[in-house]
């Protein structure tokens, strides 16, 4: 069986899309691509309103932001090979530029885990300590936290790239995704796959596991904070600053546990659900962050609504 490896010329890979339904690619393409302009308008509308109106520079529209940036930057990554498998029927992808794409998507979804986590924290502060919440959160500190939470995930995915390329191929491999992922790069090896096995695993671990987790104790301590304040009326108010954060939780992690779970265990599911769910996956979070958050809070949908008012005048 021929192979490459590192002293032979890099293998091929053919992304895939919908398999069998290659004739209704131009059909099909038209929602994926409304959902990417949908994204992109909705979060650099964000982008636009918070760095315009200086009643929103506070820690809370500070992390927002980040969470459109980080969105704006999956979007950015997946769009490419997403045009060039349902516009173009192009499959093939080389295996630099699969490394390339696999390194953001997967940086850009930690991110978005931690964004997550440093916004509940976020939450917390401002109901357990709402007299100290500026003192706490000052400009440097959510400086410090924002090139905290990019050199993890720039760190993290780093090594998977190098382990990837030591691995041996096959002159042409068949990828399940229209996107290049870890898990699927490593599928196709015919090499010894254990160590960059368990060192994804040790990345998922010591990012989104290890977010979840802090996130189910943030919630925890919000909740336990909230039950102690004796007005029912400030209770609702308080929980209701977290709605929004709450509903951005599960549109990134119900997804991605969906992905994982047809994966391991739905081995007689058509490809077709697999390719399905790993674009909601990619699709989906940057789609509804912009919506929940314009929809959920008054300040953003309130700016949002006013600018549309002034190019109308």
């Amino acid at each position: 069986m021929a192979v490459c490896n590192r002293s032979t010329p890099y293998p091929r890979f053919l992304l895939t899309g919908f398999s069998g339904l290659e004739s209704s690619y131009g059909l099909l393409s038209l929602p994926i691509f409304l959902v990417y302009a949908s994204s992109v308008a909705g979060n650099t509308a964000i982008l636009c309103v918070i760095r315009t109106e200086p009643s929103l520079h506070q820690p809370m529209y500070y992390f927002l932001s980040m969470l459109a940036l980080t969105d704006l930057g999956l979007s950015t990554t997946t769009l490419p090979t997403m045009v060039s498998v349902f516009w173009f029927h192009a499959r093939e992808i080389s295996f630099d530029a699969c490394l390339v794409q696999m390194y953001f998507i997967h940086v850009f979804s930690i991110i978005e885990s931690a964004v997550l986590l440093a916004m509940a924290f976020d939450r917390l502060v401002a109901i357990r300590e709402p007299l100290r919440y500026a003192a706490v959160l000052t400009n440097a500190v959510i400086f410090a936290i924002a090139l905290a939470v990019a050199g993890r995930a720039l760190a993290l995915v780093f090594p998977a790239s190098f382990l990837l390329k030591r691995l041996q191929y096959r002159p042409v491999n068949i990828l399940s995704y229209p996107f290049c992922l870890h898990q699927d790069l490593i599928k196709t090896t015919v090499s010894s796959r254990r160590v960059s096995s368990i060192y994804g695993l040790i990345v998922v671990i010591c990012s989104m596991g290890l977010d979840s987790v802090l996130l189910l104790l943030s919630y925890i301590l919000i909740l336990g904070t909230v039950l102690r304040i004796a007005s029912k009326t400030e209770r609702v108010r308080a929980l209701n600053t977290c709605v929004s954060h709450a509903c951005a939780v599960l549109t990134f992690y119900t997804p991605m546990i969906g992905l994982s779970l047809i994966r391991r265990y739905g081995q007689s599911v058509s490809p077709l659900v697999h390719v399905l769910m790993a674009d909601v996956y990619l699709l989906v979070p940057p789609l509804m962050n912009p919506v929940v958050y314009s929809v959920k809070t008054k300040q953003i949908r309130d700016r949002i609504l006013k600018k549309f008012r002034q190019q109308k005048v």
